[in-house]
């Protein structure tokens, strides 16, 4: 038996506001149909104005450390990684700010940012300090705000992104316990970093001292191209993990999926050859939520009766970056606040 991680805790918080495709429609040249047909998204959820990622972060980590049953206090856990691509602002991280006010002491705390695979690598990074005996216990959250950052005139993204923070205890164990953390597989290729960014506002547009296209400073992506690329890296990264820890395909009892489209996951499932109903899809109700979405499903799936102790689980995810990731688990039960 080895020191691992393991999942002792699970939350998730969406923001009150819900925003049907239906009062999109009414900004946009669209309509429910067209949205829901290219992405399977019905509605999801915008933080209203003054409500920060780090917000979201909080309520989300409160929840998990409930969860977990532990009180928010110093020394309940070790550190603090936050996963995001909207942090409360460009510096300092938002992940100390989020530690304060869950009041857990002089923690390490501090951000990643991989975009919608920010919370697979937040769970390396975890898992690592853990096993390394560095950690016993570490509060992971995945936060986003992105409706601060979609260009309102832009139809394509408007519809696709909602906010929301999810957030996991994992605590320090062993590799035969349910809830272990037994691989993670994590991949990039900056190469074709253009496919999903926000042009502006970084050190390399301030450098030429230009003047800043205003719209450079909202999100962008390359949608069908980001399509292609989603299913192929995410199915290698997942046979990878899969192959790591032993598992064969049709032993995975639940794929959860970073939900950015529900054809991207359906065409993940079918090139897994793993039937439709054990690919976990919430994305018709949030939208695509980025770092928050894997843990937002899994207390979903949990809410839903969909997972028992000792289930094979496999979350996989693609970003920009572009970055992608997977991590295989056994399921404990835990019942999220």
């Amino acid at each position: 038996m080895a020191r691992t991680a393991v999942l002792a805790g699970l939350g998730g918080y969406l923001p009150p506001r819900r925003v049907t495709n239906e009062e999109l429609s009414e900004r946009f040249d669209t309509s429910d149909e067209w949205i829901t047909t290219r992405t399977g998204i019905r509605s999801r959820r915008w933080a209203d104005t003054g409500i920060s990622t780090g917000d979201l972060a909080v309520e989300a980590g409160h929840r998990a450390l409930k969860s977990a049953g532990l009180a928010p206090e110093p020394g309940v856990v070790d550190m603090v990684v936050l996963a995001t691509t909207t942090p409360d602002q460009p510096c300092p991280a938002t992940a100390p700010d989020v530690a304060a006010r869950l009041h857990l002491g002089p923690v390490a705390a501090f951000d990643i940012s991989a975009v919608c695979t920010g919370f697979v690598y937040a769970l390396a990074v975890a898992s690592a300090q853990i096993s390394a005996g560095h950690a016993d216990r570490v509060l992971v959250i995945g936060a986003e705000t992105y409706s601060t950052i979609l260009n309102p005139a832009d139809r394509t993204t408007s519809v696709i992104f909602g906010d929301g923070a999810g957030a996991v205890v994992l605590t320090a164990g062993e590799d035969d316990q349910p809830g272990a953390l037994l691989g993670v597989h994590l991949g990039s290729d900056g190469a074709h970093k253009d496919l999903i960014c926000i042009p502006g506002g970084g050190s390399r547009q301030r450098a030429t001292h230009g003047e800043p296209d205003p719209a450079e400073q909202y999100f962008t992506m390359q949608g069908k191209k980001v399509f292609a690329a989603a299913v192929n890296h995410m199915r290698q990264s997942t046979v990878s993990v899969l192959d790591a820890v032993g598992w064969t395909t049709d032993q995975i009892d639940l794929l959860v999926g970073h939900q950015a489209n529900a054809r991207i996951l359906k065409s993940l499932a079918r090139q897994l050859d793993l039937p439709e109903d054990r690919a976990f899809i919430n994305i018709d109700q949030v939208g695509n939520t980025s770092a928050a979405s894997i843990p937002l499903a899994l207390a979903d799936a949990c809410a839903a009766g969909l997972l028992a102790p000792g289930d094979r689980v496999l979350l996989t995810a693609f970003g920009g970056g572009l970055t992608w990731g997977s991590a295989a688990l056994t399921w404990p039960g835990p019942t999220p606040a």
